[in-house]
This record gives structure tokens, sequence and C-alpha cells, in this order.
């Protein structure tokens, strides 16, 4: 969680010798001197669903699976026609209008808005393989390749390594990205040219892909297209138009306050910007001591198994009593789908982030899909078939 609390300081930098040093001792004999940096992690699927939930606490209305099809400006308000999984429809009026839809942010523009030029964006396709745990520790490697772009190794889910990322030109439909065999092949030769340990494409237990919504500066190759966030306001037809190109995580609360600096002259009661120091949703962990908290999860609630107790704490922070309730017993937490995977969590997940199918559980909200056995994924899907089936029996 410390990614979510506040910052706490990191150690310098330093050079190594990979010949002496613990860490180069999964690495091959002829790489022989290396740097060590500090950095967070997140886990991005958590980040996205708790930035919601912070919103949706703060008086935001959240709509998911809901698409904004149409928008006329006017001289004061947008008219915006939003329409829901179902094909239901409806009107909403805005002051204002903010396009942060990624690598959608172009075709919305042609598509919903009916503007005509050329969209300032470059979709990169950016893809991941996931193996089983190269190397002991808890360190990652960035390798530089003989290409000049750099591929991470990062320690993943306990028990595996992640492995990325590609930069592809893409220009199809961003929802069906997924990874090519050439990049599968790429990733696992920088992998085979630096580590001891060999890997090949059948050792690859998962993989997946994303597109990036670069601002398009021209640059002649996919890796050197700028990483930096362009706001475009346009307000000369009346109400506000903002769109964002580009951006990354580790800028995304800067780009956030950066937007509403650009919306200030159009809402002169905003307050201050207040972002920067304030904890996500369960992030509020006292003096951010994610050891200490997790004694304190283990101490009331003994009857946790430790590897339980830990990943509910990663997961969600201070915000696991709600999960976890009047529960004195796993009995409590009722129906086990296997795993460690009980109807307590996915009742959370569904009451308070948004879950509708075992997707959203295993992949959306957490990565319990890598963990997970066949049987426990498919009762899990049919625990959201049969609530389907109730709700469309209520109706």
């Amino acid at each position: 969680m410390a990614a979510l609390t506040n910052w706490l300081g990191l150690p310098a930098s330093r050079g190594v010798d990979l010949r002496r040093d613990p860490v180069g001792s999964s690495l091959k004999p002829a790489l022989r001197r290396g740097f060590v940096y500090s950095d967070c992690w997140v886990q991005d699927a958590r980040l996205v669903a708790l930035n919601a939930l912070d919103a949706s606490e703060r008086g935001a209305i959240v709509l998911t699976r809901t698409r904004c099809i149409a928008a006329e400006p006017g001289e004061s308000l947008w008219q915006a026609t939003l329409q829901d999984p179902g094909g239901q429809r409806r009107k909403v009026a805005a002051r204002a209008l903010v396009n942060a839809a990624g690598p959608w942010a172009g075709s919305f523009l042609t598509e919903a808005l009916g503007h005509n030029e050329r969209p300032k964006l470059r979709l990169i396709k950016g893809s991941h393989i996931v193996v089983p745990k190269l190397y002991e520790g808890e360190h990652a490697y960035i390798l530089q390749n003989a290409d000049r772009r750099i591929v991470f190794a990062i320690p993943y889910e306990q028990r595996f390594t992640l492995i990325g990322t590609t930069d592809v030109p893409y220009d199809g439909d961003p929802a069906r990205v997924a990874i090519g065999t050439d990049e599968v092949d790429y990733l696992c030769g920088v992998i085979n040219a630096h580590f001891v340990r060999q890997i090949a494409p059948s050792d690859v237990v998962w993989t997946y892909a994303g597109v990036r919504p670069l601002y398009d500066d021209s640059a002649a190759s996919a890796s050197a297209v700028t990483r930096d966030y362009v706001l475009e306001l346009q307000a000369d037809r009346g109400a506000p138009l903002l769109s964002v190109f580009g951006g990354k995580i580790t800028t995304y609360r800067r780009l956030a306050e950066h937007a509403l600096e650009k919306l200030g002259p159009f809402f002169p009661k905003a307050g201050r910007a207040w972002t920067a120091g304030a904890p996500l949703p369960g992030g509020d962990i006292a003096d951010g001591d994610f050891g200490r908290f997790l004694a304190e999860v283990g101490a009331a609630r003994p009857w946790l198994p430790a590897p339980l107790a830990q990943r509910y704490a990663r997961a969600y922070g201070t915000r696991v009593n709600r999960l976890l309730g009047d529960a004195g017993s796993l009995a409590d937490l009722g129906r086990h789908y296997g795993g460690d995977l009980y109807e307590a969590e996915v009742a959370y997940l569904v009451d308070q982030e948004w879950a509708r199918s075992a997707d959203d559980i295993l992949w959306r909200r957490s990565k319990l899909g890598l963990h997970l056995p066949t049987a426990a994924q498919a009762a899990l899907s049919e625990r959201f078939d049969g609530a389907a089936l109730a709700r469309a029996g209520g109706r």
C-alpha cells in the first residue's frame, strides 16, 4: 500500500558489481556492472478501482459500462447522451466536458462530437507476459536491449515474474488489443539475453496488452513518442471541452490537478488542489507502516491464515475491516469458491466496487485469476450468472 499512502522516502541509487552483488546471481556472467535504485509499486487494477471509489465517496456519480454516444455544446451547458449496456439512453447536462477516454479520446472527438480535424493521438500497443518466477528476491530488473529499448522483469503475484513491455504502433479497436506472437518471442529473447535461466513461449502462463494513448509529436519510432501528457482546451463553441492526450500512472494526480487548473476560469468557486497528500480509500495506514498494520490485522483476526491476511491487507488496506465485518472464523466469510476466495470478498466488491462479473473479480479488481483453480473460477461465474437470472426474473 506504500504507493497509495504519503511519500515515505527511498534509498539513494548506487552502482553494483554484478559479479559480487547478490542481484547479479541470476544474470549471465558477461553482465558485470549495474545500477540499483528504489521505486514504489502499485497494483494497477486496485489503483483504478480505488480512484473511482474515492470519487464516489466524495459525491461523484460513477456509471460503469456506460458510453457517452453523443454530446452537443450549448452556450453554457453540454447536453450529452449516455447509453448503458442494455441500450437504455439518458440525457445529462454539464457545465464542462472532459474527454479523458484514453485510447478512445480521438474516436470520441470524431464519432460522438463530430469533429472533423485529425485527433492529435498516436496509439501504441504495449504487451506483457507472465512466467513462473525467474529468480528469488523482491527486486526488479531493467534490461537494456540491443535495440535501445528497455524491458522490465518484475516480481509478480508471489509466484510469477512479469515481463514487459513492447512498443508497437496500433490502429485497431483498443477493446480488442492482444499480444502478438512476435511480441512474445521478443520479450522471451530479451530475457534470454540477460538471464541464466532461459524461457520459451511455452512458459508463458498469462499475457495482457494495453494501448497507450500518446500525444502525436511526430516522432519517428513508437518508443520515441513522448510519454508526457498534453491538455487541449476548446471553449470557442460555448461550454468548455478539455481533451487529455497521453499520461501515465506516475503523473496521474498531477495531470488531474493540471486539468482542473485549465477549467478553473469556468468554475470560479472551485477550491484549491488537495489530492497530492490525500490517501486513497484504505491507504490511511498509520505512519504508512504496513508491517505494523499487517500485524494488527493478524492480532485482531487470529483465525485468518497469514497469506490471506497479507493479501487482504495489501489489496484493501484499512477497508479490510469493512470486508470482514463481524466475521469470527473462515466459515463466517461465506461460500468458499476455492483458493482463498470467499463470498465476503465477492460481496464486498459487488457492493463497494461495482463488480458485475467473474472477470471483474478475477482480473479487474484483483489478479486472482492467476491463482484460483479452474473449478473455482467456474463456480464464481455461475454465481454471477445466477444473480443475473434472478435480477431478470425480478423484472
